[in-house]
């Protein structure tokens, strides 16, 4: 067996996770990653934990592209921790390879925010992971879940999915 042509087990879906042909097309954000030594375990596969920060960085990047910077959103007041996160690995990535992390903005409801993930081959043959984030609005001063979405946030992310 070559080393290209690894077998890797397939753990059964849990069912948290929707599969990728239940995405809709052409409303994901990309952002190309490269696996560098550090997102690496002895082995040379990518950690798990670099998945969900290369998640984090999209995410900020997708939202600077509509006009959200994460400064701004700090400086309102209001602050977006992920209160859960459900990730499905279907394969590892290696040192030295290149990919795609796709992002997008499910929907908003009130203020639970909710992302879908894939990363996938830069050619988009093989997929890597797929993720679902919820994000809530905190009031930074206060540290208490806010009762509804500054204004300015609402407006801007209406811009990625429709937020009535």
């Amino acid at each position: 067996m070559s080393e290209s042509k690894q077998i890797q087990p397939q753990v059964p879906a849990s069912g948290a996770i929707q599969s990728p042909p239940l995405f809709a097309s052409g409303s994901w954000f990309e952002y190309p990653v490269r696996v560098h030594p550090n997102h690496t375990d002895y082995a040379g596969a990518v950690w798990h934990g670099a998945y969900v920060a290369w998640m984090e960085e999209a995410r900020i990047e997708c939202l600077r592209a509509i006009g959200i910077d994460y400064a701004d959103l700090v400086a309102l007041g209001c602050d977006l921790p992920v209160v859960d996160l459900s990730v499905r690995y279907h394969r590892s990535l290696r040192l030295g390879m290149s990919a795609l992390v796709k992002a997008r903005m499910a929907d908003v409801d009130g203020v639970r925010i909710n992302w879908d993930y894939q990363i996938q081959s830069p050619d988009g043959a093989e997929l890597y992971l797929t993720a679902r984030v919820i994000l809530v609005a905190v009031d930074r001063e206060k540290g208490k879940i806010m009762r509804r979405l500054p204004p300015a946030v609402k407006d801007a992310l209406a811009r990625l999915v429709g937020v009535s």
